[in-house]
């Protein structure tokens, strides 16, 4: 008897199953919102509003956050100073202690009559009991972006909605930004959890965010308010739910409460006390970099796109940035997977004269190793033709922070950035891949200011430096590539990626063999 016949049906069948178990997200009408008008009636808002004065008009205000545990008190120090509104948008927002801490400040800010709108990417939100507790809350909103049909699928459910809907379901909104008062804003790479600020016993992320105040914030809010408001995103009430309901939001203070007692008593905590914010905003007068900012951000349309448009997307805008570099490039990206187009980009920049250098993950400190092994695949022509190259070390020689040294646990790269000329900075979401070119939703801000280049510039020199990350290299034309490291002074060629495990190195290997680069 011929097997596939019946192979055929069971194969059938199975769809069909999974086909019945995938539903759509609600339809449901959501009231419009906009970001509120700047607030000026409080000390904290009279302090930026007077700041932005003193300065040409026009021109933004900013403060690099490099030190995980200054990211995390700035956005606490910002949701207690909060007056009328907060907006956050994130693409992860984990239920952990640090998650909890921020949920809490959200949480007291809504008691005190502000307006709270969360809008957070629904493939990583966490589980209802978080959510959909603080959107009881009347005076907190939660939306999810481009949600699954339902909120706990079950296996079956996931499968089915990935069969039927993968090219929606695999867009994903990577924003980020926590904007108060219309006033101040923070905007980079940072999701809300405990690796984004050295509070992971595991793995902690090197990661860059800025602090604005200035007409850039207004572009956040109106930035955010074109997401809150897009078709794509649909409120967590829509969904039927046991938590939303006001003893499901008296249980999760109860334990937010327990959370944030144990959090009191960590190592942990002792150390980010002592590196509180100074000031209204998180910093002293006189502490701001000052510039022309411009706001760049992926329309929310792009993720419903079935064919590339560059109109929808913030690439074109930074490629121009970069091509008018004269002399230096300096990116900051955790995972690097440049088409050919992109690399054909670098390559030209360096033949007319540029320096082009590119930090990224190695394959021991990244959290993806098939992203690293579509990249592998391109070190060797970018180091060949001029670039030089550098991976991050899992283990620094020493610790980005203190906190990290109290959590303990390894490092990752998750900054992205580029410098240009030492004079225009970029912060923001963008990884310098195809996911976040063609897929997901990116933002982030373009600076045209010497002395925060020069900074961003320094985060770098200190990231790349021999104790901290290896230069990828070729002692000739067509010979093997090499790991340079420094050995008690002493710089060594290491002959394989050093320290990576057997597993990640299959992992690697398989992203390598198969086309996916374009999901990478």
């Amino acid at each position: 008897m011929d097997p596939r016949p019946l192979r055929l049906t069971l194969a059938a069948c199975f769809v069909v199953v999974l086909a019945a178990c995938a539903s759509s997200p609600p339809r449901v009408d959501k009231p419009v919102s906009e970001a509120v008008v700047p607030v000026v009636d409080t000390p904290a808002t009279d302090y930026v509003a007077a700041e932005e004065r003193s300065r040409p008009p026009g021109h933004s205000g900013f403060r690099l956050l490099t030190r995980p545990t200054n990211a995390l008190m700035s956005r606490i120090a910002l949701a207690d100073q909060a007056a009328k509104a907060i907006d956050v948008q994130t693409f992860q927002f984990n239920d952990d202690a640090t998650g909890r801490l921020v949920a809490d400040r959200l949480l007291d800010a809504a008691d005190r009559g502000v307006r709270v709108r969360l809008l957070v990417d629904a493939y990583y939100s966490p589980e209802p009991d978080l959510f959909d507790a603080l959107d009881a809350h009347q005076n907190i909103e939660v939306r999810l972006f481009n949600p699954f049909g339902s909120r706990d699928p079950g296996l079956l459910s996931t499968l089915g909605q990935m069969l039927m809907e993968f090219s929606r379901l695999n867009r994903r909104m990577h924003n980020k930004s926590f904007i108060v008062d219309n006033r101040v804003a923070i905007i980079g790479g940072r999701n809300i959890g405990d690796e984004y600020f050295d509070a992971s016993g595991e793995s902690n992320f090197r990661d860059l965010d800025l602090l604005a105040i200035g007409p850039v914030v207004r572009d956040a809010s109106r930035a955010f308010d074109s997401y809150w408001n897009d078709q794509t995103v649909v409120p967590a009430s829509a969904y039927e739910s046991r938590h939303n309901d006001a003893g499901s939001l008296e249980t999760l203070r109860a334990r937010l409460d327990r959370s944030l007692r144990q959090f009191a008593q960590s190592d942990y905590a002792e150390v980010i006390v002592s590196e509180l914010p100074h000031g209204a905003t998180g910093a002293r007068p006189g502490e701001w970099f000052w510039g022309p900012a411009e706001l760049v951000s992926d329309q929310p349309e792009k993720v419903e796109a079935r064919v590339d448009q560059a109109g929808l997307r913030i690439g074109p805008r930074l490629q121009q940035v970069l091509d008018a570099a004269q002399a230096e490039v300096v990116m900051t990206t955790p995972y690097f997977v440049p088409g050919e187009a992109e690399v054909r980009h670098l390559l030209g920049l360096v033949r007319r004269g540029v320096n082009v250098s590119v930090l990224t993950n190695s394959l021991a400190s990244t959290d993806h190793a098939t992203a690293h092994g579509a990249y592998s695949e391109r070190r060797r022509p970018l180091v060949e033709g001029g670039v030089r190259l550098f991976e991050l070390k899992p283990r620094p020689e020493q610790a980005p922070s203190e906190a990290m040294e109290a959590s303990g646990g390894d490092v990752s790269l998750h900054a992205k950035s580029f410098v240009v000329d030492r004079r225009y900075v970029f912060v923001g979401s963008l990884n310098m891949d195809q996911r976040s070119k063609l897929l997901n939703t990116e933002m982030g801000v373009i600076v045209d200011d010497a002395d925060l280049a020069n900074a961003v510039v320094d985060y770098f020199a200190s990231a790349t430096s021999p104790t901290n990350a290896y230069e990828v290299v070729v002692e000739s034309p067509g010979s093997d590539l090499r790991w340079a490291t420094d050995d008690d002074g002493q710089r060594v060629l290491l002959k394989r990626e050093p320290e990576a495990s057997l597993r990640r190195r299959a992992k690697a290997l398989l992203a390598k063999l198969l086309p996916v680069d374009n999901l990478m």
